[in-house]
């Protein structure tokens, strides 16, 4: 459902579009994905709205199907994408989860400054951006899924959580319908 409202404190939440990351393959181009993202932020940030880098550095502990992680990750592997243009004002989240709430201060830095809706958009649509979504409305926030601002690995995978999962979870929405209610606002 497209968005309907943009409240009065509202956040962008980047996820993990950090150097080791907008390499590998994806559905869509994380160029694209990225220069979605950083326009989103520059409107956030001219309107005084908070932002919210995020970047993952390791796993959390814990037996998978999938085994062990054995990666070691190149020197700049965590390094944000320089094209969001980090700025002294956005806050920024090193996670070791895939969501960005569990283990962080997301929470207690959103709440002190009264946000009540959060934007998403990010890599990979399946594990950061959905993890954090569903963490983000289990918060009662309310939730907008940029699904052009967002790729995963997986197209199958993608176009379930946009179709299936994020419907439930908040409004879904495009990076251009998004900036003209902020440029509105």
């Amino acid at each position: 459902m497209p968005l309907t409202k943009l409240d009065t404190t509202a956040a962008l939440i980047v996820i993990d579009l950090q150097k080791g990351i907008v390499g590998l393959p994806t559905v869509h181009p994380t160029g694209e994905i990225v220069a979605r993202s950083a326009q989103l932020a520059r409107a956030f940030r001219e309107r005084s709205l908070p932002v919210v880098l995020v970047n993952v550095t390791g796993a959390a502990p814990g037996r998978t199907d999938a085994g062990p992680r054995k990666f070691s990750f190149p020197p700049d592997w965590t390094e944000l994408v320089p094209e969001l243009e980090q700025q002294p004002s956005d806050y920024i989240v090193t996670k070791q989860r895939v969501g960005a709430f569990i283990g962080t201060s997301l929470d207690d830095y959103l709440r002190q400054r009264g946000v009540t809706q959060v934007f998403l958009t990010g890599v990979a649509t399946t594990a950061g951006v959905e993890s954090t979504a569903r963490s983000a409305y289990d918060h009662g926030y309310n939730v907008v899924l940029v699904v052009d601002a967002m790729t995963d690995r997986d197209a199958d995978a993608h176009r379930r959580s946009v179709e299936k999962i994020f419907p439930r979870l908040g409004e879904t929405d495009t990076t251009a319908n998004v900036l003209k209610l902020i440029t509105d606002f």
